[in-house]
């Protein structure tokens, strides 16, 4: 899809846009032609790339609000607007809820919740500004819908998050739209850490619907989709790139004669 859609002209900014999902939605945008910034508190070992074109990294830590009007200020500032903000950074470690403390719990929600909200607060005081408004990304979870016991504060997060996009996209139209990628297990260089060897992946893999985890490809295709035109009537709106959900545990347990 990236290759049917040009951008060309356009801002972006992917937070954690250096690695995993953040990488193949940079990369996503570069192919389509837009000019692409990420951002995250370490610089990648390698640039971000695609389509012969490269993005550029800027440092900050999304959890201090003043590092992050300063960064999008300076992104207006260098680039002269911003027409696409993808809230991708985030993430949680697993910890039961008993496990920790409140503090602990209570990072991931700043990470997972907050930070995207003062991220879209000041990409919004630039896109407001500008001919043609802009568009912003919230990259949510399935987590966000279902229980999730050992990251349930990241769960809670994600949930918050949808509900924020929704009150956005009413706030600040016409000039912002404002959606949600609800992202189901993704293919990225951390899935052996979780799933274990290649075996194991596709293990996993086989209980998706559609027979596989989703590649950042994937991811990157969709937020191509809603950064352009083509979605200049979708806002407020929760898009599922989850290949048909989980397949439900009963479904399994039951033994039904037919």
């Amino acid at each position: 899809m990236a290759a049917t859609i040009d951008l060309s002209g356009s801002v972006a900014v992917v937070t954690g846009g250096t690695r995993g999902v953040g990488a193949g939605i940079a990369r996503a945008l570069l192919e389509a032609g837009a000019q692409v910034v990420t951002c995250a508190r370490r610089a990648p070992d390698e640039p971000v790339e695609a389509g012969g074109r490269t993005a550029r990294f800027l440092p900050v830590d999304l959890r201090d609000p003043e590092a992050v009007t300063g960064f999008f200020e300076r992104v207006r500032s260098d680039h002269g607007r911003l027409d696409t903000l993808v809230n991708n950074a985030g993430g949680s470690p697993f910890r039961m809820l008993d496990d920790g403390g409140t503090e602990r719990h209570a990072r991931v929600i700043r990470l997972n919740l907050l930070a995207p909200l003062e991220a879209s607060l000041a990409a919004y005081e630039v896109m407001c500004r500008q001919e043609g408004g802009g568009s912003i990304v919230m990259v949510g979870s399935v987590s966000g819908t279902r229980p999730s016991p050992g990251t349930a504060a990241y769960g809670a997060a994600k949930a918050g998050l949808e509900n924020l996009a929704r009150s956005m996209a009413v706030e600040w139209a016409p000039l912002v739209r404002v959606n949600t990628l609800v992202l189901g297990m993704v293919r990225t260089e951390l899935s052996r850490l979780h799933y274990g060897d290649e075996d194991g992946v596709a293990a996993v893999g086989r209980t998706v619907p559609l027979g596989r985890l989703a590649e950042p490809a994937d991811i990157g295709d969709a937020c191509v989709f809603l950064a352009s035109r083509r979605a200049a009537y979708i806002s407020g709106a929760a898009l599922h790139v989850h290949g048909g959900g989980e397949r439900p545990a009963y479904l399994d347990a039951a033994t039904v004669n037919n």
